[in-house]
């Protein structure tokens, strides 16, 4: 089977009409959830995924909420909670230059531009502006890089390599 890459997870339901809450980890939320889009839901208790069809999507608060074909009840999709939704490779599209996948960042080994290696990238953060990579070194605490280009200057997939020149009390 084809490699799936998460991008989102059914934290609750909203309303009575099927709808539902999902906290989203796709940067291409109103491109991914457009109607007609088929994502693949993954839960726990299930040993295959289920298919589903978007119907309808918006935004509310913080959440993107979704309806699916064939589901217009709360009952329906309450036993949805919990899920992850999921689309496969063949679904991500491609990026303009300096773009990336979160995938293809995390796990990535950061060096500064002296050849210092300062650790693995484990997780990203969407908090506004630009994100923000989550470094884990070999000892002490998370080191947080701002995706800038005055701190990343190289990137490098292939090699899961990223170098950065590193601000002053960054790594302190």
């Amino acid at each position: 089977m084809e490699k799936m890459f998460n991008v989102g997870k059914i934290v609750n339901t909203h309303g009575i009409r099927g709808e539902i809450r999902v906290i989203s980890k796709t940067d291409f939320s109103e491109e991914r959830y457009q109607k007609g889009n088929i994502l693949y839901l993954y839960m726990d208790h299930k040993s295959e995924p289920i298919q589903l069809t978007i119907e309808h999507h918006r935004v509310h608060k913080n959440f993107d909420l979704l309806t699916f074909e064939g589901y217009s009840n709360v009952n329906q999709v309450e036993v949805f909670k919990g899920g992850i939704l999921k689309v496969p490779e063949s679904q991500l599209g491609t990026l303009e230059e300096g773009e990336f996948y979160f995938h293809e960042i995390i796990g990535c080994e950061v060096f500064t531009d002296t050849g210092e290696e300062i650790g693995k990238i484990t997780e990203i953060l969407t908090p506004g502006a630009n994100d923000v990579w989550v470094i884990k070194p070999k000892t002490g605490k998370d080191v947080l890089i701002p995706y800038i280009p005055q701190i990343v200057k190289e990137v490098d997939i292939a090699n899961q390599k990223i170098v950065i020149t590193p601000m002053e009390g960054l790594l302190d």
